[in-house]
């Protein structure tokens, strides 16, 4: 049987428990070494630490203090890991936001606090607030990455405050800096808490080192490469999804959940230099949901307003989920539901072209087989109707 490194108590806060953190710091303390080639069994905590709840409201999405998140278990050394290896991680098995508390990547359309509650039935989910989808999982690790060196960390606090300090109020921020009140430094006390929770970097954005990088394929049977920058990697990982589309765009958009992890490690000596590692990579899981049947939504670098922008692919993508959600609204679904289904389902984000000026191409791929409808266009239009001829009840108000 592999040892579990790490415990949680889903109905204890994780500040209580000193297996996890919520910042990223060198002197954070290793909670537990393995040796290379052992495998070994994580528990987290979801990524909020159970604040959100299942009901009805959406207050608890609206009002969450973000400088919580995310809760992390770890770190965990690995004997012989040194700064300038790859520490390599196989994942073995897996069992929307107010605008003022960050937003999505649609936030200017839907700045109200919303949630989905997901109900999973073993491989699949479905949602009573988006009827008339269900689909297949992919669990996989939101955030996962190893400690930065005090070197990268203070790079990151110069460069993302020099970011922060061009438009110092805007809303949501440019950037989430450090904020000690509600840091969470696991084992760490008396002077060297104090110093990480003064400048240990939120775990917000994905970094060098990995961090919170949401990429879906990161599931059962992947393999990732860390560059360490430190004695024993300090690996550490949490914000655990049962589902997600490409890009996370609704900000909290996955399924999220709390869960566990069995992981191998193993070390590549020299690694960083021998391959010329700057950010992680990694070998997807050759388990995913199988879609075959797509319909897929263009975007181009021209905002809702009109206005040309070069190549931007940002802008790209965002015009292809808008696309995408005012096509969904002709089958029945609100704005916001079509905007959850685009944040949980397994829908694929393709950069398409990025050469022929002004206008980069971003596509949306949408899964067909995950409606109880059909969804592709024909010449009598939209039809709400469930495969089967049964009237689907899209929300309480129609």
């Amino acid at each position: 049987m592999s040892k579990t490194v790490v415990k949680v108590d889903l109905k204890e806060s994780p500040y209580k428990n000193e297996m996890i953190h919520n910042r990223w710091h060198p002197d954070v303390p290793i909670i537990e070494w393995v040796k290379p080639g052992e495998d070994f069994v994580m528990e987290t905590y979801d990524w909020t630490g159970g604040f959100i709840k299942n009901n009805e409201s959406a207050d608890d999405v609206r009002d969450i203090d973000l400088t919580i998140v995310h809760f992390l278990s770890g770190p965990i050394g690995v004997h012989g890991a040194e700064p300038g290896d790859l520490l390599v991680v196989d994942i073995l098995d897996n069992g929307f936001f107010s605008k003022k508390n960050g937003g999505g990547f649609l936030t200017d359309h839907f700045p109200l606090a919303q949630k989905s509650i997901w109900d999973i039935s073993g491989l699949y989910t479905h949602s009573r607030h988006v009827p008339g989808v269900n689909f297949a999982g992919l669990i996989h690790p939101g955030l996962i990455g190893c400690l930065p060196d005090q070197k990268l960390l203070d790079t990151w606090n110069a460069r993302e405050g020099a970011l922060i300090a061009t438009n110092p109020n805007r809303v949501p921020p440019l950037a989430a800096p450090p904020f000690a009140a509600t840091a969470h430094c696991g084992r760490a006390k008396g002077d060297v808490k104090n110093k990480i929770a003064a400048e240990g970097a939120r775990t917000v954005p994905p970094r060098e080192h990995g961090g919170n990088c949401d990429i879906k394929d990161l599931s059962r049977g992947s393999r990732v490469y860390f560059p360490v920058y430190v004695k024993g990697a300090g690996l550490s990982m949490g914000d655990l999804h049962f589902s997600q589309g490409d890009g996370e765009i609704t900000f909290c958009g996955a399924i999220e959940m709390a869960g566990w992890l069995h992981l191998k490690v193993d070390i590549i000596k020299d690694g960083v230099a021998k391959y010329g590692i700057k950010n992680p990579i990694f070998k997807p899981s050759p388990i995913v949901p199988t879609y075959n049947d797509y319909l897929i939504f263009e975007g181009i670098s021209v905002d809702e307003q009109g206005k040309q922008y070069y190549l931007d692919v940002h802008i790209a993508y965002r015009q292809a989920c808008l696309n995408a959600i005012a096509y969904l609204t002709k089958f029945g679904y609100t704005p916001a539901q079509a905007y959850a289904i685009l944040g949980t389902a397994p829908c694929q984000g393709h950069i398409s072209g990025v050469v022929d000026i002004p206008n980069a191409c971003a596509t949306l791929w949408l899964p067909t087989d995950i409606f109880a409808f059909d969804v592709m266009p024909g010449a009598d239009g939209p039809i709400k109707h469930v495969k089967g001829g049964v009237d689907i009840p899209m929300s309480p108000d129609k």
